[in-house]
């Protein structure tokens, strides 16, 4: 039987490519968490909505005021005409002694037989707003590891880009790996690759004090990287917009 919730130790990476190179790539872990399963996580170190070491709040996801996941998404699956009724699993940081910012986190919603069928990009910037990418494949059909899943770009993410251009994603998995790539366009071609990718093993509380102890900053140091390298970028000239960048329209 597939466990109810994976943790996954993960190397992230950024590469802009304009109007300045800047590369990073840093270690990160996460959950991934099926969530009709969520009940049944409640431990005395994992909490679901609830206080614990760690733990996991429904109100930083989907609707955000604490009601079902599964019947926020569901129904948005059901008005594409994709299926709604097999299994989806959230990959998310969680709150670490109550603390966490997630830039993104992934919905991956599976039909019964087993196949992808749609991917939800659940975006956070640092000015505290959030927006939630639904995407499938062009054919609403099974998304492989070939596929590209584009959605033009609708929340301000980086005080160094405007908001214009789209958003190409692609996942592959295996049985023990994940990965997640999304490269972002503006109307001049491709600015920014960015991928996520590690390897997956059922979360237990041994595995959980291990990956906290190779990283005992996690909680914060991704707002901190986030700030450090905005930092660079400011020294490099690149572009400042600010926190309310120009809104370009769509070309055609």
């Amino acid at each position: 039987m597939k466990p109810a919730a994976l943790l996954l130790r993960c190397r992230v990476m950024h590469d802009r490519l304009r109007p300045a190179r800047n590369r990073f790539a840093y270690p990160v872990f996460c959950l991934r968490i099926d969530i009709d399963g969520l009940p049944a996580l409640q431990q005395w170190w994992f909490g679901i909505d609830r206080r614990r070491p760690f733990s996991l709040h429904t109100r930083d996801y989907g609707p955000r005021d604490g009601t079902s996941l599964g019947k926020w998404i569901r129904p948005r699956l059901a008005a594409l005409g994709l299926p709604d009724d097999g299994p989806i699993w959230l990959q998310t940081t969680p709150r670490i002694f109550g603390y966490v910012f997630n830039p993104v986190s992934f919905w991956y919603c599976y039909d019964k037989a087993g196949a992808l069928r749609a991917l939800v990009a659940e975006v956070n910037n640092t000015f505290g707003d959030h927006h939630a990418y639904l995407v499938t494949a062009p054919d609403l059909g099974v998304i492989h590891a070939r596929t590209v899943l584009a959605t033009r770009k609708r929340l301000h993410v980086s005080p160094f880009n405007t908001v214009q251009g789209h958003y190409a994603f692609q996942v592959r998995e295996t049985e023990s790996t994940a990965y997640a790539g999304i490269d972002y366009y503006d109307d001049n071609g491709l600015v920014l690759r960015t991928s996520i990718g590690g390897h997956k093993s059922p979360l237990t509380l041994g595995r959980m004090l291990l990956a906290v102890a190779r990283q005992p900053w996690a909680a914060i140091a991704v707002i901190v990287r986030i700030h450090w390298q905005a930092f660079r970028l400011w020294r490099m000239s690149v572009p400042f917009h600010g926190k309310h960048p120009p809104s370009v329209p769509p070309i055609g």
